[in-house]
């Protein structure tokens, strides 16, 4: 399982003309069954997304085909993580980490 962290840079004024594309992009993840969850991240300012399914190389490949990534508007930190516990409605995630 990967934890992507993608927080806004300097150039975070570009996003509106990418919004599009990175939005498919993330459409994407999603039908191709790597991503789980996205969500933004409130205190400082970008986004995070659960992964698995790919390997390190895949994984960031794709990261680096996401137009806010190519455009330099977002920095992303890759983090492995093996959860070990969850409630019993994300169990799913944990059969998916074993």
């Amino acid at each position: 399982m990967k934890v992507i962290l993608m927080r806004l840079s300097e150039n975070s004024g570009e996003a509106p003309k990418h919004m599009a594309a990175h939005n498919e992009w993330i459409a994407k993840g999603f039908d191709d069954g790597v991503f789980l969850l996205i969500g933004s991240l409130q205190s400082a300012k970008g986004g995070m997304i659960l992964a698995a399914g790919e390997d390190n190389d895949a994984l960031q490949r794709r990261i680096a085909a996401d137009p806010f990534v190519r455009e330099g508007i977002v920095d992303v930190e890759l983090h492995d993580a093996k959860p070990f516990r969850s409630d019993p409605r994300l169990s799913f995630i944990l059969e998916e980490a074993a």
